[in-house]
């Protein structure tokens, strides 16, 4: 099952609804109402004289059901772009988040009466049914509203709303499609609010939200992946049977994994401001030294410690795996990378394929961190040995992600290490020179381009146990 067959939004197959019709929401309330049946027959009928009953309503109603269905699935709904044009989207362009006048249709669409259902014939299947319940649960309700009542609900123009929702990285929804939940109208509510009361400018409002979007994608998926992955190695299943049996797992999951999350935004969300707030100065103090300031990076706000650690080899080792062994060894790299980053009291700020980028707020802790990483590598029965390199200096933090020429120099020096070695540059040489834990070995100068002229320092353990892992 390729991507592109599923709908982001439903999950349906390409040979399913493309979106979440008004017959299909006819026909969950229908099942609904079938279902709270059942149970009333159940609670009333004795166990052995119950079974005929709730078969004969459930043929009824299956039949009734398996036509809404069908309908539903020869529903033409793709209407997005044709509904924004007829709309006049293009009219709200002066409109912002703190506009509380929504476009003058809005109040016509929301008096759209839906279209009748056709005569019933048919059953959801039992998967269906389970998906359908998950979706509920996670969604806060059913999807009874459409996105020109949301963003009238909110008091914005349809162009605004979907500034937000597009933020949040969804997808778009034609002006018929039922696909928003009372949740949805509070979010949308939520941001607005803090536009509104001067709390957030729009354009930060919208920054905030795409972090919110793109962090919680990527975590979802990655957590998908884990469940998957755990379903596959130790309940003997194939990958396809996993995922399916994921929605009848998850259920039992999502309250927990809701709390966590909060707890360790929390948790993140002090250390963060710690970290960029109340220690930044100090770390820009501590940078002057050795600068002349007129350098590249003279200008920008924070001091850090930039670290580069990358796999001998991994290309050509990869492609010699079958997938298994490569998602072990994947995931084997990046654990241990975030264990050693951490322990360090440094972050890791990103990871692509066989590199990871690491940050940490003193050029003694960033050595430190650098030497661990680059002797776990050496040391480990599986993992290729690592080119690793680390420049103290300035950097620009947006979006989640380091910018600045200290980013581009530790990349550079990564290159120019030999494997199972961590290279500095000659001025964070001169910030570590009087520490005794660590020894400095000057290499041939070396041309780089961009940089020009450079002089290598290979950074070696000194005295001291260096970081201790548990």
């Amino acid at each position: 099952m390729s991507a592109e067959n599923v709908h982001r939004e439903t999950g349906l197959l390409a040979n399913e609804p493309a979106h979440v019709s008004d017959a299909f929401v006819e026909a969950a309330s229908l099942e609904a109402a079938v279902l709270d049946s059942l149970a009333e027959a159940a609670e009333g009928v004795p166990a052995e004289s119950a079974t005929a009953p709730d078969q004969t309503v459930a043929e009824s109603d299956d039949a009734e059901l398996a036509e809404i269905n069908a309908d539903a699935e020869l529903a033409d709904t793709d209407t997005d772009a044709a509904a924004d044009s007829a709309a006049g989207d293009s009219g709200a362009d002066d409109t912002d988040l703190g506009d509380s006048d929504a476009d003058d249709s809005d109040a016509d669409d929301s008096a759209e009466q839906p279209p009748a259902a056709a005569p019933p014939t048919g059953a959801m299947s039992a998967e269906r049914i389970a998906l359908k319940a998950l979706e509920q649960r996670l969604l806060g309700g059913e999807r009874k509203l459409r996105r020109r009542e949301v963003a009238s609900g909110a008091g914005l123009s349809l162009l605004s709303a979907r500034k937000l929702w597009r933020a949040l990285g969804f997808p778009n929804i034609g002006d018929e499609d039922v696909a928003f939940t009372e949740r949805d109208q509070a979010a949308l509510n939520t941001i607005v609010d803090l536009v509104r009361g001067g709390k957030l400018t729009e354009e930060a409002a919208i920054s905030v939200t795409r972090a919110i979007g793109q962090m919680t994608d990527r975590m979802v998926v990655w957590q998908v992946e884990a469940l998957v992955e755990d379903m596959v190695q130790n309940q003997g299943l194939t990958d396809a049977v996993a995922r399916k049996r994921l929605v009848g797992e998850l259920p039992s999951l999502v309250d927990a994994l809701e709390e966590m999350l909060l707890y360790s935004w929390r948790r993140q969300l002090n250390a963060g401001v710690q970290r960029l707030a109340v220690r930044a100065e100090a770390g820009l103090a501590s940078s002057e030294e050795g600068r002349e300031g007129d350098e590249d990076d003279a200008p920008l706000p924070l001091a850090r410690a930039v670290g580069f650690a990358d796999l001998v080899s991994y290309t050509s080792l990869s492609r010699r795996m079958n997938e298994k062994t490569l998602a072990q060894l994947v995931q084997r790299f990046e654990n241990k990378c975030a264990e050693i980053i951490s322990v360090g009291g440094g972050r890791l700020v990103k990871t692509v394929g066989d590199e990871v980028l690491y940050i940490a707020e003193t050029p003694a802790a960033g050595a430190e961190i650098s030497l661990a990483l680059c002797q776990a590598f050496t040391e480990d029965e599986i993992l290729p040995q690592a080119r690793v390199a680390m420049v103290w200096g300035r950097i620009l933090s947006r979006l989640g992600d380091i910018y600045g020429p200290t980013v581009n120099l530790a990349a550079r020096l990564t290159a120019l290490a030999d494997p199972g070695t961590v290279l500095v540059d000659s001025m964070t040489a001169g910030a570590l020179e009087q520490d005794e834990r660590f020894v400095l070995l000057p290499r041939p100068a070396e041309d780089v381009r961009g940089f020009g002229e450079i002089h290598p320092v290979q950074l070696q353990r000194g005295s001291g146990r260096g970081l201790v892992l548990d």
